[in-house]
């Protein structure tokens, strides 16, 4: 197994989170317009993506562990800086690369789903806000006239009680 196996991994990772930031992107357009067909469709061209990532994941992970077992080191515990220590300059500097391309798209992955998250509460808070004006109150379902409670002829009943 070679090195050039688990960069190719992360190289396809990255263009996958690549991909499902710019879906997010398009997510947080569809959001601000309000387009629930559109929102649903980029919502399962996103699980798509997830599912995608969850299998080069898996694979990435084999690779890993391979090569660690290749060069006698736990893989359970082994790491991208263990890794950059046994390698010579050129195909660490690759590593390197690679997986901080990855993290800076994952960052500004998170940031954009942040976003995205405030949107949808804000959604969801204004959607609260116009059912509980529109929607009665109890105090308002009550038939007859609405009394004055420090009034004493409120408190009287239409029945004289003294029989």
């Amino acid at each position: 197994m070679s090195i050039e196996s688990m960069l190719g991994s992360l190289d396809r990772l990255r263009q996958l989170h690549q991909s499902l930031l710019e879906l997010s992107i398009k997510k947080t357009e569809l959001l601000k317009s309000g387009d629930i067909a559109g929102l649903q469709k980029v919502l399962k061209t996103e699980q798509k993506h997830i599912q995608a990532i969850n299998t080069v994941e898996k694979q990435r992970l084999a690779l890993v562990q391979e090569w660690a077992e290749n060069n006698q080191l736990d893989p359970e515990t082994v790491n991208v800086s263990s890794i950059l220590d046994h390698l010579d300059e050129k195909a660490a500097a690759g590593l390197e690369q690679h997986t901080t391309t990855l993290a800076e798209v994952i960052v500004d992955l998170k940031a954009q789903e942040n976003l995205n998250q405030d949107l949808l509460q804000q959604s969801l808070q204004f959607v609260q806000m116009n059912l509980d004006m529109i929607a009665p109150s109890i105090e308002q379902m009550n038939y007859g006239n609405k009394q004055n409670a420090n009034d004493p002829k409120a408190k009287r009943s239409v029945f004289d009680s003294k029989a």
